[in-house]
């Protein structure tokens, strides 16, 4: 057949992961191209991604481009892709997933200060909330753009440090100090490439799905559940990790009131069946218990 086209956004961390699909169909003895497409997320680096409206504002160009026959498929980092998809359009292939934690980078000349002392630059809804959880008078400046962007701005603007994730970092192979944060629950799918196809592609959708990695399409599929039981979309500060470890996922997830103050946590472990929705579960255990309630006041902020 020929080549399959992927289609991606073109900073240099997606078209790593673009070329990483690429890697996984062509060892599978597939013919690939890439086409790289600018995305509105990408053009916009001045408002806060909250403001933008952030669903799918990363992946919307790649979609009109599938559904408009210009790709193949398309390939995300799947915390960038809305819960709720576009008609005609489907999640077809994870890869297996990388370093799903968050990351502290300093200054230099912020390198004694206390956790509490740092002015952190984020745009990260989830990022800020966690973090005034645990430091409350915290001062927050916003940052966007990709990683060498946030990196130079960190370089040249008046805050002290800034919260990235750790796959980025490795994947671009960067040189660089970097702080574990356990504080943090990931973003739901953090650390995931995942592919997306036209449903009427059943030709080549059936070859993507050969890549496809079981084990965290089974995590992911949790988070993501359990995601957009909660938000209904709306953005709002939501932490969601499963893991799965010998026969059991243990699951942890949190819902945290836009200054951090309130939180509702999860952290369970069960036996995985495939009948079950674990995600819808407990996030509707965290609804029950002040969910519903701290939803209504996070969108009535936002």
């Amino acid at each position: 057949m020929k080549s399959i086209r992927i289609g991606t956004r073109n900073s240099a961390l997606a078209l790593w992961q673009a070329r990483e699909v690429a890697r996984h169909l062509q060892n599978n003895n597939y013919k690939t191209e890439i086409t790289p497409i600018v995305s509105s997320g990408d053009k916009n680096l001045n408002q806060p991604l909250y403001s933008l409206g952030i669903t799918g504002v990363f992946t919307r160009d790649l979609d009109v481009a599938l559904l408009n026959d210009e790709i193949d498929i398309a390939v995300h980092s799947l915390k960038d892709v809305p819960t709720q998809l576009p008609e005609n359009i489907e999640l077809i292939a994870y890869l297996e997933r990388d370093f799903p934690q968050d990351v502290l980078i300093r200054k230099e000349a912020s390198r004694n200060k206390e956790f509490h002392e740092l002015k952190l630059a984020t745009s990260s809804l989830r990022r800020r909330a966690f973090w005034l959880r645990n430091y409350p008078n915290a001062e927050f400046s916003d940052i966007r753009g990709n990683i060498q962007t946030r990196l130079q701005k960190l370089e040249e603007q008046d805050f002290d440090a800034t919260i990235l994730s750790l796959a980025g970092i490795k994947r671009m192979k960067m040189n660089l100090d970097y702080e574990m944060l356990p504080l943090m629950i990931s973003a739901p799918s953090q650390g995931v490439v995942t592919v997306a196809g036209h449903s009427d592609k059943k030709e080549i959708n059936d070859i993507v799905r050969k890549i496809n990695h079981k084990a965290t399409q089974t995590c992911v599929e949790i988070e993501r559940n359990f995601l957009s039981t909660l938000e209904g979309g709306c953005t709002a500060p939501i932490g969601a990790f499963a893991q799965i470890f010998d026969d059991q996922i243990r699951f942890k997830a949190a819902l945290c009131s836009l200054d951090g103050k309130n939180c509702i946590s999860i952290d369970e472990s069960f036996v995985y069946n495939e009948t079950e929705n674990f995600g819808e579960k407990y996030a509707n255990i965290v609804l029950e218990n002040g969910g519903k309630e701290m939803m209504v006041e996070i969108k009535n902020n936002l």
